[in-house]
């Protein structure tokens, strides 16, 4: 099966999930998405045989508007997020200003800010359609998340490897291994 599929259907198959894509589709947000451990803690729990939790961290919401870049955007939309999901760790971003954070140069869209983030299968998004499709974000692809690789990005290494042992993922998802 399809990597991109596959992800649909953990996703659709986790009710909380799919439940939560409701709630950010509903902001009617340009070009977002929900992303991160979101969805590789998804993939990996089903990888490693478990049945579906609720997220656990940060539900992390990209978007990208160049207009409303002021991060008191951020702060509003995360207060509507938790008057309509309480008990959920939001946490909004327009990538549009990521790029000052990081030291780069500005982003173009979602999906060229999430080429710069630490590990290969962090950089993977999913929203929900109005005709209630799952549609996936995945600019720098789907072979290490279903490999069970963590693998840097171009110069995060050591921040890579900062993540790993603080979230505690080989312990948590015993079949990881590090990419060299």
């Amino acid at each position: 099966m399809h990597f991109e599929q596959q992800v649909r259907e953990v996703i659709h198959n986790d009710p909380v999930r799919w439940r939560l894509l409701v709630w950010v589709r509903e902001l009617a947000l340009p070009d977002c998405w929900i992303g991160a451990g979101f969805v590789r803690n998804a993939v990996w729990d089903h990888l490693h045989g478990r049945q579906p939790t609720a997220p656990d961290g940060d539900v992390d919401v990209l978007w990208f508007d160049q207009a409303r870049s002021d991060p008191a955007e951020d702060k509003r939309l995360e207060a509507q997020l938790r008057a309509w999901a309480p008990g959920v760790m939001w946490s909004v971003k327009n990538q549009a200003r990521m790029h000052l954070r990081n030291g780069q140069a500005p982003y173009a869209s979602t999906e060229d800010a999430m080429r710069y983030w630490a590990e290969t299968a962090t950089a993977v998004a999913v929203r929900r359609t109005g005709d209630d499709r799952c549609e996936v974000l995945a600019p720098l692809g789907l072979e290490d998340l279903f490999g069970l690789k963590v693998r840097s990005t171009p110069g995060k290494a050591e921040v890579m490897a900062v993540r790993v042992r603080d979230k505690g993922w080989l312990a948590r998802w015993p079949q990881l291994r590090m990419a060299p």
